[in-house]
């Protein structure tokens, strides 16, 4: 499973501990050009992450796929170098034109219609709070991160979704009831391919 950092065992310690990311001892796997090109970025690339795990084994890493995004005009910065993005439309033509992954983009998405991508064999490409992580609290925002959902819980009222700033096996790998998962849901997102609904 693909994190946004590509060290998993630090991920906590970054997210919410303040470790810099430059001191990931596999930064250079990401593709990056240097320590700070990866602590720069990496933060932004749970888009990429969740496109990494849609392409599975021999996807580019993690800074080709923004490379290409951004080709796409999917990421960019401003004049004072703020990092902008993930462009949902562009990013979804980049997946579909130069990794053939039949993506679309969702403006307006309601969890009964993520359901449906679910049960047509679609993954989702959902914008939460990063939050998520920590269901049993407030969520602060409904936006700012994305997570991949990957099919319907057991008993069919909830979402198998991985997150790629999970800080432990059991939250990078998590299932949610519905109600739960909407609460950090911003109602957006963009579809891809994938496995059958009945998988996780």
């Amino acid at each position: 499973m693909q994190t946004q950092f590509v060290s998993p065992g630090p991920v906590g310690a970054i997210v919410e501990g303040g470790l810099d990311p430059a001191e990931d001892p596999r930064w250079a796997d990401s593709g990056a050009a240097s320590p700070a090109e990866y602590a720069r970025w990496a933060g932004h690339l749970c888009g990429m992450a969740c496109l990494s795990m849609a392409l599975g084994a021999g996807s580019p890493s993690l800074f080709a796929l923004r490379d290409g995004a951004s080709e796409y005009e999917a990421y960019a910065e401003d004049a004072d170098g703020v990092i902008k993005g993930l462009v949902y439309a562009p990013f979804a033509r980049d997946a579909s034109e130069v990794h053939g992954l039949e993506a679309v983009a969702h403006r307006h998405l309601s969890p009964a219609g993520i359901l449906g991508l679910l049960d047509e064999g679609r993954r989702v490409m959902a914008s939460v709070h990063h939050g998520i992580r920590h269901p049993g609290r407030p969520a602060p925002k409904r936006r700012g991160h994305l997570v991949l959902l990957t099919s319907r819980t057991a008993d069919g009222a909830g979402v198998h979704f991985h997150n790629p700033s999970g800080t432990t096996a059991g939250t990078r790998a998590a299932g949610l009831p519905l109600p739960v998962f909407e609460r950090f849901f911003a109602g957006r997102g963009v579809s891809l391919p994938g496995a059958p609904a009945t998988g996780t």
